[in-house]
């Protein structure tokens, strides 16, 4: 691992680029101090950039820098031997009142130290940063006391020094009940949002705040318990929703004006409609899907007809989607899920963007924009989610700087 301010610079003009949008017509992106300053096709390039540092794209496409919108990246240990037990039968809840489950995540990573933590965590985000991401949401919850929750966070943000990849770190403190407060989840949350969030936050640790609402997890009144601490600090919230049931957290989120409700393979039309007007964004994670051989699809068609964007992520965790690619994600939304390949491309790049608040700077190529994009060496933007186990990437540029395949 290059350290990221070693890196070289993206500063120039880049031509031979065909983008996904019009993959007919040779585009060129002008770059001056790590921002995008024009793009367009190469014959309209305006004089005052062509004598910019040439890059040759070499006929490569180009798109976004991919972005993973959820992601639970930092944790101890792993959970082979829950998947093993899934595949003899045990569902979810089954697992999870047999000890495993998230419980167990948090044991590991409460024996681990901040060092061990990012030594684990740093492999695992490499492979994701090969699949071009320029972004990425690394969530806590595996600590589930003030302790342990800051150890997650703060490596979360050596992460995004370390590789120079843009992180947002999300509070999922309300994640799973911890031992210590079995049955009295009541007192657990009251600690989330009197002690740990303000505590947190005040360390400008907190990006956004998640939960987890689910039988297995906590109750909407508890939700929104959570919802209004996050208010209160100005601090935007998310939720996992309607995963295994409709429990009504997506309208509970929508109120709040939640970046973002994830999961949601029972989402109920009530909740699509509150998700519209707010315009939270509808997060699909078939990685999850996938591990847990769910049945009950996610309303796509209901979620496409109200116009709610959908984003697409890993959702990378030891339990339930141990994904580190997101090119595969875009191949199993596609296959699973029905989406065409512009909605899982839009999905990774300019509506995940969105469902971590970071439109202004990633998910799309634009004037004004941060340098954030990947040459891929494909013909058509379909390969990039027709393939699966290949990674065409030729180039990463990640905030402004080349941090893969430097062009000559």
């Amino acid at each position: 691992m290059n350290p990221a301010n070693e890196y070289p610079s993206a500063d120039g003009l880049w031509t031979g680029l065909r983008l996904a949008t019009d993959a007919g017509v040779e585009a060129a992106i002008a770059v001056t101090d790590g921002m995008i300053r024009w793009v367009g096709a190469r014959d309209a390039l305006p004089a005052e950039f062509a004598s910019l540092v040439p890059h040759d794209g070499g006929g490569a496409l180009v798109t976004p820098g991919l972005v993973d919108c959820h992601t639970h990246l930092v944790y101890g240990g792993q959970r082979a031997n829950e998947f093993a037990m899934r595949l003899a039968g045990a569902t979810y809840e089954e697992v999870a009142k047999a000890g495993g489950g998230i419980v167990s995540s948090v044991r590991a990573t409460r024996e681990a130290d901040e060092d061990t933590l990012f030594a684990e965590a740093a492999p695992r985000l490499a492979q994701l940063l090969a699949d071009g991401v320029c972004a990425i949401e690394i969530k806590s919850g595996y600590g589930l006391s003030l302790e342990h929750e800051r150890k997650q966070l703060r490596v979360a943000r050596r992460l995004g020094d370390a590789y120079g990849v843009t992180v947002r770190t999300t509070f999922l403190g309300a994640h799973a009940l911890p031992p210590e407060y079995a049955g009295r989840s009541g007192d657990y949350i009251d600690l989330v949002c009197d002690q740990m969030l303000p505590a947190l936050a005040a360390e400008g640790l907190v990006d956004a705040v998640d939960v987890f609402c689910e039988r297995i997890a906590f109750s909407l009144e508890e939700t929104e318990q959570v919802f209004k601490a996050a208010k209160a600090l100005g601090l935007p919230v998310k939720l996992h929703a309607e995963q295994l049931s409709d429990m009504g957290g997506a309208a509970l989120a929508a109120r709040y004006g939640a970046l973002s409700c994830d999961h949601i393979e029972h989402l109920s039309a009530e909740g699509i409609e509150a998700m519209r007007q707010s315009g939270t964004v509808a997060v699909l994670l078939p990685g999850a899907y996938y591990t847990l051989r769910d049945t009950h699809l996610p309303p796509i068609e209901a979620l496409r007809a109200a116009g709610v964007p959908m984003a697409v992520s890993t959702d990378h965790n030891p339990g339930t989607s141990p994904a580190l690619s997101l090119l595969l994600m875009m191949n199993m939304a596609c296959t699973l899920f029905r989406l065409t390949v512009p909605e899982a491309l839009a999905g990774v790049t300019v509506h995940a963007a969105r469902a971590l608040g970071l439109s202004s700077t990633h998910g799309v190529i634009a004037e004004g924009m941060p340098a954030n994009f990947v040459l891929w060496n494909v013909r058509d933007a379909a390969e990039l989610a027709y393939w699966f186990g290949q990674r065409p990437v030729r180039s990463v540029v990640r905030r402004g700087r080349i941090a893969v395949g430097a062009a000559v």
